[in-house]
């Protein structure tokens, strides 16, 4: 069964009524639940209500802003799982790196195409769905990290630590194949798909914030210089 034809949920917090319009549309035509919120905090009330499957968030609105809203969505234990897709006109590598940086999980500028937004929706819903081989119930271990597959959690010194969803799947990637040295692309590949249409610099913002979590161990993954990442415990 497709990811859209599961009838999943979709809020959308943007200001704009005519870009509401269009984005509602082409959700439902796409087999989408719509929600919609025209602030920020309307947006963030929402989304802590109805704790939808993705959010599509802009960053220019009145009152508080999308950044605060993706900031604090991943501050509350109810939310901080959500999948988050920003929309905005600033397209700067800086205000994609921001974006990352405060955890949302793609990034689409605008002007965009519907086929694109559909790709990137469909893309980033995937990314919580069991990829083949992947053992939902598997349990890794490096040194004094631990990672439950099955409960999505990682573990520090058996002190859970907070990651977004694309952290975790970054950690657990480069965990499992603990040693091998992988390119940025195949990193994205791996962590959040083929058909998202990102840069290689993605991967060097959640390394960055994945070895500030993981604190003293933050040094087990190395940068390879001209090529890429391995996980090794030194």
């Amino acid at each position: 069964m497709s990811t859209a034809t599961m009838a999943q949920r979709i809020l959308i917090i943007e200001d704009e009524p005519d870009i509401i319009e269009v984005l509602k549309y082409n959700l439902e035509k796409n087999h989408y639940q719509v929600l919609t919120a025209e602030s920020g905090e309307a947006g963030l009330a929402a989304a802590r209500e109805s704790l939808p499957d993705l959010v599509l968030l802009d960053l220019m609105l009145p009152g508080m802003d999308g950044l605060e809203v993706c900031r604090k969505l991943r501050e509350d234990p109810r939310t901080r799982d959500l999948l988050v897709i920003m929309l905005t006109a600033k397209g700067t590598e800086a205000d994609i790196v921001v974006g990352l940086t405060l955890g949302a999980d793609d990034y689409i500028v605008k002007p965009f195409s519907t086929s694109e937004l559909m790709a990137r929706i469909k893309a980033v819903l995937r990314r919580v769905e069991p990829r083949e081989g992947e053992s939902a119930g598997e349990t890794l271990k490096a040194g004094a990290i631990t990672i439950d597959m099955a409960r999505h959690e990682a573990r520090i010194e058996g002190k859970a630590i907070e990651l977004t969803l694309s952290e975790f799947k970054l950690l657990s990637f480069l965990v499992k194949k603990k040693g091998r040295v992988f390119t940025r692309d195949h990193l994205l590949d791996a962590v959040v798909g083929p058909d998202v249409f990102v840069t290689a610099r993605n991967i060097d913002v959640h390394v960055a914030a994945l070895r500030k979590k993981l604190g003293k161990y933050g040094g087990y993954i190395v940068t390879v210089r001209g090529v890429g990442y391995r996980f090794e415990e030194v």
